[in-house]
């Protein structure tokens, strides 16, 4: 379906409160460990697409047959990661992980080959490096791993997930410089906060095995960081005075993105911690000539951040974006023919996008999102500005199934076309 947005000043609360759901990140990773651990319990999962397949998929794994189970995670790339690492340790059990036709073009051979390197029995179906993986599970009894430091963090955390339940534990030496440190440093957290020894020193990660966890326990998820960057770009956009309060949110997070707080204070938003919620409120016009931002650690927000730029009429240069091109597409692409569309001058590298400064933005313009969710809600807030239609737009349930749904409850006319 194809939504076109509208902002309707006579509509807009300016204080509405949302509540949004908990982290697909944490939730994920806290899945994977309670299919580890049987004994702890989890409140506030994300209620995205991406950790239903999750929790399906492990829910749903058989005990081993004589034929392997043919287990589908569609477009979730972060369930293809940690699965492959889980399956390779089910002994006995063999399944074809597989995935959408964009999912067999996302590639995963680093993390087969560090698999393989503490003895994991994985098989390509199809082409060389890329899903489908057939998974015979066994005992894995190497215990060190060697990996370019430069990868996706979700290989890495696949890895320390499992390293556990690994009869020596694991030690992963990451190579060159290391990128996305925060969702490493939270996959670490959680395994702490069950009970797990780690330490991780220069480039060395070491995991102490665990075979079992010593009591029950309960661990409540905080809500997505990512979901809430589409609020903190649509605050930016908004008159001075503007309010809403989200939950369940932190001030010492441990999800990536909560860099938010600092990187939309210099948009004139300012957030406000209290009672497990957050106040943002857009408190002046930002006054900057140009934005220059490293987003190593959290490129998942570099397409809100984009849009919110251009919205404002601010140049930028975001850098640090190598792996966008290999998410659900090819985000950087897809970004500058989308923000091209609509007006705005755009250039691209392998791992930056320029945008220069601009003072208008072309109205009902209709945005492509590529089966791409963050697509979709990065250029929402638009709507704040001019009319815009979001091609697809069921393609958020992916991470955040009720955006449309808070959209108009905070004000703004969604109407299907």
């Amino acid at each position: 379906m194809n939504l076109k947005l509208i902002h309707n000043p006579q509509l807009v609360t300016r204080n509405s409160q949302l509540s949004i759901t908990g982290s697909k990140s944490e939730t994920n990773r806290l899945l994977l460990l309670q299919a580890l651990y049987p004994n702890l319990t989890l409140e506030n999962t994300s209620n995205s697409d991406d950790s239903e397949v999750m929790s399906k998929a492990l829910q749903n794994a058989q005990p081993a047959t004589r034929n392997p189970q043919l287990i589908n995670v569609h477009h979730a790339g972060t369930a293809m990661r940690f699965l492959t690492a889980y399956f390779a340790i089910q002994e006995g059990k063999e399944v074809v992980l597989t995935g959408s036709n964009r999912m067999k073009e996302r590639p995963i051979k680093i993390l087969v080959e560090a698999l393989r390197q503490l003895g994991a029995e994985i098989i390509y179906e199809e082409q060389e490096g890329f899903p489908p993986l057939r998974i015979k599970g066994k005992k894995l009894s190497h215990s060190k791993v060697n990996l370019p430091a430069n990868v996706s963090s979700q290989y890495i955390s696949a890895l320390l997930l499992i390293a556990p339940k690994l009869e020596n534990g694991l030690e992963l030496t990451l190579q060159g410089e290391i990128t996305s440190v925060p969702y490493i440093k939270m996959t670490l957290a959680l395994l702490t906060e069950i009970g797990v020894e780690t330490s991780f020193i220069g480039n060395t990660i070491k995991v102490n095995p665990q075979p079992a966890t010593r009591n029950p326990q309960l661990l409540t998820i905080e809500s997505d960081w990512s979901s809430a960057s589409y609020w903190y770009s649509i605050m930016a956009l908004s008159e001075i005075g503007t309010e809403i309060t989200l939950s369940s949110y932190k001030p010492n997070s441990l999800q990536g993105d909560s860099v938010l707080v600092e990187i939309y204070s210099a948009f004139g938003v300012e957030t406000i911690f209290e009672n497990n919620s957050m106040l943002l409120r857009k408190t002046h016009n930002p006054q900057l000539t140009a934005y220059n931002l490293q987003l190593n650690n959290c490129p998942d927000i570099a397409q809100t951040i984009a849009v919110t730029c251009f919205g404002l009429g601010l140049p930028c240069r975001l850098t640090g974006l190598h792996t966008l091109k290999i998410k659900e597409t090819d985000r950087l692409e897809a970004l500058k023919t989308e923000l091209t569309k609509l007006g705005a001058k755009v250039t691209v590298t392998h791992e930056s996008l320029t945008l220069e400064q601009s003072e208008s933005i072309n109205p009902n313009i209709s945005i492509k999102t590529y089966q791409d969710h963050r697509m979709a809600m990065a250029f929402a807030p638009l709507a704040i500005k001019v009319p815009v239609v979001i091609e697809e737009a069921e393609v958020v349930s992916k991470s955040y199934p009720t955006f449309w749904a808070d959209l108009k409850s905070a004000g703004f006319s969604v109407v299907e076309q």
